[in-house]
């Protein structure tokens, strides 16, 4: 199990302070000064990032037609296609690491960035997570690189000055102000992010995804990711992903790991409206009801149980179940953290063990070869760490299917998809699959559970 130790999470994760008194400009002389020196301070270590990926396009004689477009979306040969990609980044360390945002480089096979100065690296995304809308790249054969520090996202507050640097448009490096406009918000971003993020109102536009969100002393305080707005253009609403969990990011990078590793909560739970506070006692809205919780799940072992409110994570407050994960996020795995939950008119707090889903019982992997009805279909029995894999409910038992295949896909069968049974017959194991179907005649039904509902599929073989 990867674990970090405490103090080293905080070393990555806070940057030494810079001994500078943050306040507003009190003399004609310093308005004038402007942001001019803290912009040549940061803007070498923001760089341009050109991404590119290879996709499969359907070519169809019918995709510009207004009428027959809609009839004949699966028409046509799938042909691979180069999609360009351009977005921003930012150095996080002399030897050439460097962030940006998943949707930029996700998938690329060719990256290359771009310095101020016109320098030009080549690059590999080391670690990644979609879920985040979070990437590592790191800069090949690079020298002493200069590169922005991490500041404790958890110190920021609202009406903080901030600076935006990025490559909005394709234009070039451009710097916007504006300031920190809001905190925690969760759910209310776009694009593939999820979880919990910092609000500006400085101009975020595409092209600047990836770029920097510094404060007034030249430290890294998130990443630009997402906007809301109408037009496409910026309307002073932007998000960046807070620096503390870039920290981490960074450290699962170091270690080795190429997909991001969240700890497991186990649990579900929702936000707390003003409704279910009343019922509870509770004088005011917040904190994240437990409806449910995994029976190896590290909360239960710490004694807490559905019905609990969960208020705050390591002295930080949580009101949905997104800033929760975030929270266990930014601890990182290996560490154990105060929970403060509330239950029956008192307060409590428990030691909770940050750790990966368990991977038992053993998840009998098995791919079904050329000889199998379904060549390529990939099954595993579920278990936390495959329910964590595929997003699949607490409650989740049985065989799941991994990868479709290229039958299975045709047929109807989807990642994600729980095995039910074939021909009447319970599924049991991924072997159990194989032996169904090859003792299957001509025609063949399977019981599949997609979510909360129960599918039947039926094919020929």
């Amino acid at each position: 199990m990867f674990r970090i130790a405490a103090p080293l999470i905080l070393a990555l994760a806070v940057a030494a302070p810079l001994q500078a008194e943050t306040r507003v400009p009190t003399s004609q002389a310093e308005i004038a000064l402007g942001f001019a020196p803290l912009v040549k301070q940061a803007a070498p270590a923001v760089v341009n990032i050109y991404a590119k990926r290879i996709v499969q396009a359907r070519q169809n004689p019918f995709s510009n037609d207004p009428f027959f477009q809609n009839f004949f979306r699966d028409f046509g040969e799938t042909r691979p296609k180069v999609q360009n990609s351009l977005g921003s980044g930012v150095i996080l360390s002399a030897d050439g690491y460097v962030v940006s945002n998943f949707h930029v480089v996700g998938g690329a096979t060719d990256i290359r960035v771009v310095l101020k100065d016109r320098r030009e690296f080549a690059a590999e995304v080391v670690l990644a997570d979609k879920d985040s809308d979070l990437a590592i790249l790191k800069l090949q054969d690079a020298p002493d690189m200069p590169y922005l520090p991490l500041r404790n996202s958890d110190e920021v507050e609202v009406g903080e000055l901030a600076l935006a640097i990025g490559n909005p448009f394709g234009i070039g490096q451009t710097v916007s102000s504006g300031i920190v406009s809001g905190l925690a918000r969760s759910g209310t971003a776009t694009g593939a992010a999820r979880g919990y993020f910092l609000q500006t109102d400085a101009a975020i536009n595409p092209g600047n995804s990836g770029g920097a969100l510094i404060d007034v002393n030249g430290a890294l305080i998130g990443v630009n990711t997402s906007i809301l707005t109408r037009s496409g253009g910026s309307n002073g609403v932007g998000f960046a992903i807070p620096a503390n969990l870039v920290a981490q990011f960074v450290a699962q990078a170091r270690e080795g790991f190429g997909r991001f590793q969240r700890p497991w909560a186990g649990i579900t739970g929702q936000a707390i409206d003003n409704d279910i506070a009343e019922s509870l006692g509770l004088d005011r809205p917040g904190g994240v009801l437990i409806s449910g919780l995994h029976e190896k799940s590290p909360f239960r072992l710490a004694g807490i149980r559905p019905g609990d409110v969960i208020l705050g994570v390591e002295a930080q407050e949580v009101n949905t179940p997104q800033e929760m994960i975030f929270r266990m996020s930014v601890a990182g795995l290996g560490a154990e953290v105060a929970v403060r939950y509330y239950r029956g008119g008192e307060v409590s707090e428990a030691g909770v063990a940050m750790q990966l889903p368990p991977d038992s019982p053993a998840r009998l992997t098995k791919m079904l070869g050329d000889g199998s009805p379904l060549p390529g279909l990939k099954m595993s029995r579920v278990n936390p760490a495959v329910a964590s894999e595929l997003g699949l409910s607490l409650e989740a038992e049985g065989v799941v299917v991994e990868d479709s295949g290229p039958y299975g896909g045709r047929v109807g069968l989807r990642r994600g998809d729980i095995l039910l049974a074939i021909n009447g017959q319970e599924v049991a194991t991924p072997d159990s699959v194989e032996a169904l179907l090859q003792n299957s005649a001509r025609r063949v039904s399977m019981d599949v559970l997609r979510g909360l509902q129960r599918v039947q599929i039926r094919f020929r073989l």
